[in-house]
């Protein structure tokens, strides 16, 4: 588009001071003939340039005079920098985004700037663990969020029509919360299949807001998630292994005399508490319920019996 050239144009000649018709058309990717009708746009719209004939000439910003593009402070350039540039390593079109802003900034922000971009590597595969793949119909559907565009899909075999009202990435697995004739849904797009819009618009909610409307899902998929509580007895040194697989669902009490602290942990079922306590051993005591304390007692069995 002409008005992406123009901007580009003005951003070039702040970074450069002076830039030529051929310099110009070479950024661009255009002939030299549209890169000279664009500087000249830019004059006529009134924009502080103006050519310089001659062998060392060119277009440049009369008194060098500065248009700030961007409007952001020097922390907030910074910021948004250090935010973009670990995603950037995924999206050429965040990384176009990226160059243009960088050319906005005046130059005293230019450099942290730069630093900040390449300061943090995010790493999404756990250890040990392979790097999920992005689902291919997130793409799709991110633009049927932004246009708000009604969507036809298939799920667990059956066809399904939907209001997309956004879109969730939780730990590398993303979901699609949106409005159906049943209300509010959530799906997980590594089941959705042949995503398709149908060409009808819709309106959120007035009152909807992404965040809180993930936060309720979370809220409840966790009260799911921890139907059964126990109380577990754990040397004060291994509590760090309980709450990095419980998570929320590890709370932590007094330490007893023998040195090892009381946990309350929870989880789905007894069989998910055991199948967690049952590697430790003797080094977890299970005091309660007797629920969780008979599936030890079988998979102990089991074992024994595999074993012996």
């Amino acid at each position: 588009m002409r008005a992406d050239r123009l901007v580009a144009a003005l951003l070039l000649m702040q970074a450069r001071g002076r830039i030529t018709a051929a310099q110009l058309a070479t950024e661009l990717e255009v002939s030299v003939a549209t890169a000279r009708r664009d500087l000249e746009a830019l004059s006529t719209a009134g924009i502080p340039v103006y050519p310089q004939p001659g062998r060392h000439g060119g277009w440049q910003l009369i008194g060098g005079a500065r248009t700030d593009l961007s409007g952001l402070s020097s922390a907030e350039a910074r910021a948004l920098f250090l935010l973009a540039g670990p995603a950037s390593a995924a999206s050429e079109e965040v990384r176009a985004a990226m160059r243009k802003l960088l050319r906005a900034l005046p130059e005293t922000y230019r450099g942290e700037a730069q630093a900040a971009a390449g300061a943090v590597v995010v790493d999404p595969a756990g250890w040990g663990e392979r790097v999920r793949d992005r689902p291919p119909a997130v793409t799709l559907l991110q633009e049927a969020v932004v246009r708000q565009q009604r969507v036809r899909f298939r799920y667990k075999d059956a066809v399904r029509e939907a209001d997309p009202w956004g879109l969730i990435d939780k730990d590398g697995v993303w979901y699609l919360l949106a409005g159906t004739d049943r209300g509010q849904r959530t799906f997980r797009l590594d089941r959705i299949g042949d995503p398709t819009p149908t060409g009808a618009g819709f309106e959120r909610p007035d009152d909807f807001t992404l965040a809180a409307a993930w936060d309720r899902v979370v809220g409840a998929i966790e009260e799911r998630r921890s139907r059964t509580w126990a109380t577990v007895l754990i040397d004060e040194r291994f509590l760090w292994v309980l709450r990095d697989h419980f998570g929320r669902h590890c709370h932590p009490g007094e330490a007893e005399a023998d040195g090892r602290v009381r946990v309350r942990v929870g989880a789905a079922t007894p069989r998910d508490i055991a199948r967690s306590i049952a590697g430790w051993g003797a080094a977890a005591e299970v005091v309660e319920p007797s629920s969780v304390r008979a599936e030890l007692v079988r998979i102990g069995s089991e074992l024994t019996a595999a074993y012996t």
